[in-house]
């Protein structure tokens, strides 16, 4: 098995992360133009504006950036989060109590009104022991964000987050989703990129105990001269833990780019692991690129399973006209054809809400005049 490409540091000194000249590993699919004032140490003082629907007994507060790093998942992972971690100032802080259950979602929207100046951000989300719930983070209008979200599921809780980036097309948003597992703990994460120039994200998973469970999840929508790059690092350090990572990402236009980097390290002391990861690449045209690369790294003999996949494609003309044949649309075909590709992600979404918007987003992406969101 190919040893995992991300490294293993962990910290908040800038001196750790120099300025990357894309002969890197982690750095040598990024689009560092797009992200070069990410890269840049500079402070600023530049927020996005945020509104919350909250269930009785879930919390949002501002914390320092003292208490921040001290109630973190995780250190940064790269100078981007780094950055974030130094000049983001504070930081919100959703908790949700202990033994709690909330059938209806917690939702965030975050958004930015220009890419001037640069915004640093954390938000932390804490789920308490024997605690339910779904999280979702909007994020939208333009920006040049780097922002770090730290994730804490409490044993025995169970957690849904779902992320999504539906950015302006000239905004660029970098930074680290470090998400940890309590014994128990049930975590179904899912990230949606659909909007932005460039897009990398950086997700990391943790545990602090036996018998944690992360299926972690992503769609993306790349248009022409769109950069989205995903990278994930599940580190097996607990016995009998699992994890599962599916993403799935549509590209279309000149200039459409992807990259889909998934690491799993099983260490030593993780018996019992079971894992698997898969990236499935669909390309529409003749224009874009997908670059995918899936680790993994085993240093016990004693797992359930592991494994992973990866493939990249072009649409299915078959399918299309198959679907003709019964009397369906061109259009309709392709958009159903989509939709299909998307859908074991789609159905994870257990929110209603998100889910159509997801899907209105898609179809807008395809031209699809149901789709205008």
């Amino acid at each position: 098995m190919a040893q995992v490409s991300m490294s293993n540091l962990r910290s908040y000194d800038l001196v750790d992360f120099p300025s990357p000249t894309g002969r890197e590993e982690v750095w040598r699919f990024a689009p560092r133009t797009a992200l070069k004032p990410l890269l840049e140490d500079v402070a600023s003082d530049g927020r996005l504006t945020w509104e919350s629907t909250l269930p009785y007994g879930v919390t949002l507060t501002r914390i320092d950036a003292k208490e921040a790093a001290e109630r973190a998942a995780s250190a940064p992972v790269d100078r981007i989060s780094a950055l974030a971690a130094k000049h983001a100032g504070d930081a919100l802080l959703l908790r949700i109590p202990a033994d709690s259950s909330h059938p209806d979602p917690v939702v965030i929207d975050l958004s930015g009104s220009g890419r001037e100046p640069v915004v640093w951000g954390q938000t932390l989300i804490e789920a308490g022991p024997g605690s339910r719930a779904t999280v979702v983070l909007r994020h939208s209008g333009t920006a040049q964000y780097a922002g770090n979200l730290s994730v804490r599921v409490g044993d025995n809780a169970v957690l849904e987050l779902v992320s999504v980036q539906n950015w302006s097309d000239d905004s660029v948003h970098a930074g680290h989703i470090a998400t940890r597992m309590g014994r128990d703990a049930r975590l179904r994460s899912i990230v949606v990129t659909l909007g932005g120039e460039a897009v990398r994200l950086v997700q990391t998973v943790d545990y602090d105990g036996p018998g944690g469970d992360a299926d972690v999840r992503g769609l993306f929508f790349a248009d022409a001269g769109q950069r989205f790059e995903h990278r994930s690092f599940v580190d097996h350090s607990q016995p009998h833990c699992r994890s599962n990572v599916v993403f799935k990402g549509a590209l279309q236009g000149d200039g459409a780019r992807s990259v889909w980097v998934g690491d799993v390290l099983i260490r030593p002391e993780a018996v019992g692991t079971q894992t698997y990861e898969i990236n499935r690449n669909l390309l529409l045209d003749d224009g874009p690129r997908a670059d995918s690369v899936p680790n993994l790294e085993i240093l016990t003999g004693d797992v359930v399973g592991a494994g992973h996949a990866s493939a990249t494609g072009r649409f299915d003309e078959e399918q299309v006209f198959y679907l003709r044949s019964r009397g369906i649309s061109e259009e309709e075909a392709r958009r159903l054809v989509v939709l299909g590709f998307f859908a074991d992600v789609l159905d994870g979404i257990d929110v209603p809400m998100v889910r159509s918007e997801v899907m209105r987003a898609v179809e807008a992406e395809l031209g699809y005049e149901g789709g205008e969101v």
